[in-house]
């Protein structure tokens, strides 16, 4: 655990998120400021910075979230009609917080490109 990363707090339950998935290492919780009618930020409980800090001791964690947002996806009902899930990689590529994770979205139409 990073002691000033938002997101490492959040894992260790020292500020409280809507919580829609957790197991021992992943956990999943409502964006608090949604782009789309779901958006759930899905991140690793282990630190890791960005997906270029990935290493091979944790690659393994990127493909569970992968997994993860599939189940989500299923659970929210939007599977279907479809979503988008996006992992930011550094500033220009606007991640804001320094933890890995990822932004599944969906219950709207999105253009492309984004951004």
């Amino acid at each position: 655990m990073k002691e000033n990363c938002i997101f490492c707090k959040i894992a260790s339950k020292d500020i409280a998120a809507s919580v829609v998935y957790e197991d021992d290492e992943i956990l999943a919780f409502r964006d608090l400021d949604p782009q789309a009618p779901v958006h759930v930020l899905i991140i690793p409980k282990e630190h890791i910075p960005t997906v270029n800090d990935l290493s091979e001791k944790n690659e393994a964690i990127a493909g569970k979230l992968f997994s993860v947002a599939r189940d989500i996806a299923k659970k929210e009902k939007i599977d279907k009609e479809g979503y988008r899930l996006v992992v930011n990689c550094n500033k220009n590529a606007g991640q804001e917080v320094f933890h890995m994770h990822a932004h599944l979205m969906g219950g709207r139409s999105f253009t492309w490109p984004p951004g």
